[in-house]
C-alpha cells in the first residue's frame, strides 16, 4: 500500500494530510507558522509538528510515505531554498519535494499536474508548470518590482486614495467617496487624511469590497480600475505561459486568494480571462475545488506517479480542517 503526505505551509497555519492510495484520509495534523522568512526556527517546528500529527494519527512512520509534498509560502526565490531544501531535509521523510504553495493550489482547482495559478488575496502570486514539469512563479513582491495592483490590498488602498481624488476634483466623481467615509466612520476626507498623515491610519483591507461594490452600481472609476487590473492578473499568468511554452496546451488557469473567489461581480475575472485567452485560446478559468493541502496530497501522487482518478480527486474535495485546532509550536 501506497501512502502519500501533504504538508500546506503558510504565514498564520501549517496543515499536513496523509492518505493512502485510494485517497482516503488516514492522519491529519495542524499547526502555526509556517513562514520560514517570519521565523525560520518557528516554522520548522510547526511543521514538524503538524507532520507528527498526521503520522501519529495514521498509525505511520516517515519511512513508510512514499512520497512527501510540501507546499511552502515564502519558497519564492532560491536563497529561500538554501533554507528550505535543509530544513524540509531535516525533517527525515526519505522521499519528498517542496515548492512553493501557489503550485499546491494549482494543484487544488485542477485534475492536471501541470497549469497555471493566480492568487490575489490580501497579496499577489502567479505560477505555472508546464507538462514537462518545468516551473516559473512571479512573487508577488509589489508594484516596483513589476506586479499590478488587483491584490486586495492594492484595492483596499485604491479605494481611499479615489475618495481622496474625488473630494479635492483631481479625479472623477465616484460613489467610493461616500462609501469609503460610511465605512471608515470619518465625517469628511479632511479628518480621514489628517488620521492618516498625523496618527497612523491605515486604510481597512475591508475597503477592497467597496471597489466591487460600486462597480455593481456602475460607478465608472470602479469599474475601469477593475477591468484594467483583471487584465494585469491575466497579463502575469499569460507572461508564464510564454515563458513556459503552453500557449497551445490545453490546461486550467486556477483562480485563488479572497479577491478572486470571493469577489462580487465578474468585471476582475472576465478581464483576467479575455486576457488569457488571447495567449493560450484552450486554456479554461477553473477555481479552487479543495483544500490546498489535499492539493499538496496530489502533487505528491504526481511525484511517485500514481494517478489520481476521479474517485479519489472526490474523496480529498471532500476534506475539512475545519474541527481540527492542531498544536501550535511557537515557543
Amino acid at each position: 500500500m501506497n501512502f502519500f503526505l501533504g504538508v500546506d505551509a503558510g504565514g498564520s497555519k501549517t496543515y499536513s494530510l496523509i492518505v493512502n492510495e485510494k485517497g482516503e484520509t488516514l492522519g491529519r495534523g495542524a499547526s502555526g507558522n509556517g513562514n520560514h522568512q517570519t521565523n525560520p526556527v518557528h516554522a520548522e517546528n510547526n511543521i514538524a509538528s503538524a507532520c507528527h500529527q498526521a503520522l501519529r494519527e495514521a498509525g505511520l512512520s516517515k519511512e513508510n510515505i512514499t512520497h512527501a509534498y510540501f507546499g511552502l509560502a515564502g519558497a519564492d526565490r532560491e536563497p529561500d531554498y538554501k533554507v528550505l531544501r535543509p530544513m524540509i531535509q531535516r525533517l527525515g521523510f526519505p522521499r519528498h519535494s517542496i515548492a512553493c504553495d501557489t503550485m499546491i493550489a494549482m494543484r487544488s482547482g485542477t485534475a492536471r499536474s501541470y497549469g497555471a495559478v493566480v492568487i490575489s488575496g490580501t497579496g499577489f502570486n502567479a505560477a505555472a508548470r508546464n507538462s514537462a514539469g518545468e516551473e516559473l512563479q512571479y512573487g508577488g513582491f509589489g508594484y516596483i518590482y513589476g506586479d499590478g495592483q488587483g491584490s486586495g490590498r492594492d484595492l483596499a488602498n485604491f479605494a481611499f486614495r479615489s475618495a481622496v481624488r474625488a473630494w479635492d476634483l483631481r479625479g472623477k466623481p465616484t460613489i467610493l467617496h461616500d462609501y469609503v467615509l460610511q465605512a471608515t466612520g470619518f465625517p469628511s476626507v479632511p479628518q480621514m487624511l489628517d488620521a492618516a498623515l498625523d496618527q497612523g491610519y491605515v486604510p481597512p483591507l475591508s475597503l477592497a469590497e467597496l471597489v466591487f461594490a460600486a462597480a455593481e452600481q456602475g460607478d465608472e472609476v470602479a469599474a475601469s480600475h477593475l477591468a484594467e487590473q483583471g487584465s494585469e492578473l491575466g497579463n502575469a499568468a499569460a507572461a508564464l505561459i510564454r515563458r513556459l511554452g503552453m500557449e497551445e496546451e490545453e490546461f486550467d488557469v486556477v483562480l485563488g486568494g479572497s479577491i478572486l473567489s470571493k469577489s462580487r461581480g465578474t468585471i476582475l475575472t472576465d478581464a483576467l480571462a479575455r486576457t488569457i485567452s488571447l495567449t493560450a485560446p484552450r486554456a479554461k478559468v477553473a477555481r479552487i475545488t479543495m483544500e490546498p493541502v489535499a492539493g499538496a496530497v496530489l502533487s505528491a501522487m504526481d511525484a511517485a506517479g500514481h494517478e489520481a482518478s476521479e474517485e479519489i480527486m472526490g474523496r480529498l474535495r471532500g476534506i475539512s480542517f475545519s474541527n481540527l485546532k492542531g498544536e501550535t509550536e511557537d515557543e
